[in-house]
């Protein structure tokens, strides 16, 4: 096996819309050499199957398809000199900035100055899920069946439920209800849906697809290809209410019920994990807890628009770029001196959970559950800095307020609530 050894100043791991807008904005803020790797044999990640409109609305104003919006991010990274490799598949990386990647010419060893995570996420499959019943065709993934229906024009299945209202789910419920589908209802064990309100809009309440809150999937039958499945009410706990189960015939089942960070290297590598986020504890600037490495995009929090999960990662394409920059950056103690940020009454989890500096800061949060004419609230060591009132929040969406920090010593702990 052949080993190829080459440096870069800032090497992407991941080749989708957070890892492309991250390495533009390395190169366009200074890093002379950029790599970005992806292991599929194309670059853009999941956006060259999702051609409905909507992207790029929160970034430009336009609304565009999942095609147009990545390939002007293909374009950019093309014409500004960015190296893309495919095919590439990243073995592992350690903290002195070393990655290995296998492709077919062999071995890749890159020497970095500085590293982008942005592996992505996958969908949780039926082996995540504790559902009894026969293991028939027909259950698919809504990813891979919009896959199969929007680049390979095969239609998954004619009568189709859907569990779990996640976005993709929502959207392919529209999808394949345009294509002649008969979409027999989408199942939620949650009393909310779980994706963005205007998807719950515009892809179930204009086609007239039916939404069962509270809840689930008891059972599933089929010898060969899916028959039939039983639905059931869920109490307080989740737990299906005996009495309430209803029978519904139907050939597929598409399977919207979450996604699950790609951090697997991460964790081998040393990178400390948050439990909530399924992806890197970060600081201000998405630099995880090894010096020099970065995360972005959906291994770092999953993402509900495309559209803010590309503006913060070029946040930490433009801060991995001053760190190649400034050959004394890697030797600041970020130890000594922080700020642990911890999610209080409310809250799921919050981005960044630590904080190195003053000044103002961004902060990504997502609410445990929805809720009408709430305040948050930020206190520094028990001292509230910041209330802000809010009219409505949604579990689907990631709220964003910028809070100024003022200055502080050791050990605090800047604990975010919601106020009732």
């Amino acid at each position: 096996m052949i080993l190829i050894k080459v440096t870069s100043d800032v090497t992407v791991i991941g080749g989708g819309p957070a890892g492309l807008a991250a390495g533009i904005s390395a190169k366009e803020s200074g890093a002379e050499k950029v790599i970005i790797i992806d292991r599929n044999n194309w670059i853009g990640g999941i956006l060259p199957q999702c051609i409905h409109d909507g992207f790029g609305i929160e970034a430009t104003g336009l609304s565009q398809t999942g095609p147009e919006y990545i390939n002007e991010y293909i374009k950019k990274a093309r014409n500004l000199g960015i190296t893309l490799l495919i095919e590439t598949m990243v073995l592992n990386f350690n903290n002195k900035l070393e990655i290995i990647s296998a492709s077919k010419k062999g071995l890749l060893k890159i020497k970095s100055k500085s590293i982008i995570l942005a592996m992505g996420c996958r969908e949780k499959t039926r082996g995540n899920l504790i559902i009894p019943g026969d293991r028939p065709s027909g259950i698919y993934t809504a990813g891979l069946a919009q896959a199969l229906i929007n680049l390979y024009n095969i239609m998954p299945g004619k009568n189709i439920v859907i569990l779990g209202s996640g976005d993709v789910g929502l959207i392919m419920a529209r999808r394949l209800k345009i294509e002649g589908a008969n979409i027999l209802g989408v199942i939620e064990i949650l009393p909310y849906p779980n994706g963005l309100p205007r998807n719950v809009v515009q892809c179930l309440k204009d086609y007239n697809i039916p939404l069962f809150l509270n809840h689930t999937i008891t059972s599933i039958e089929g010898k060969d290809r899916l028959k039939k499945i039983t639905i059931a009410k869920v109490d307080k706990n989740k737990k299906p209410i005996l009495g309430t189960e209803k029978t519904i015939k139907c050939d597929t089942l598409l399977l919207s019920v979450g996604l699950i960070p790609e951090n697997e290297i991460s964790s081998d590598a040393g990178i400390i994990i948050d439990s909530s986020t399924g992806g890197p504890i970060v600081n201000q600037d998405y630099r995880t807890t090894i010096p020099g490495i970065y995360a972005c995009g959906n291994c770092l929090q999953v993402y509900d628009t495309v559209d803010l999960l590309s503006i913060h990662a070029k946040i930490a394409g433009r801060q991995s770029a001053i760190n190649t920059l400034k050959e004394n950056n890697n030797n600041i103690n970020y130890a000594d001196k922080k700020i642990i940020v911890k999610p209080g009454n409310g809250i799921k989890h919050i981005i960044p959970q630590q904080i190195n500096i003053t000044g103002m800061i961004n902060f990504s949060i997502r609410v445990d559950e929805p809720k009408n004419s709430t305040k948050i609230s930020f206190k520094l060591n028990k001292n509230e800095i910041f209330i802000k009132n809010l009219k409505y929040l949604n579990p689907a969406s990631i709220i964003n307020v910028k809070v100024k920090i003022p200055k502080f010593s050791k050990n605090n702990i800047l604990e975010v609530s919601l106020n009732e």
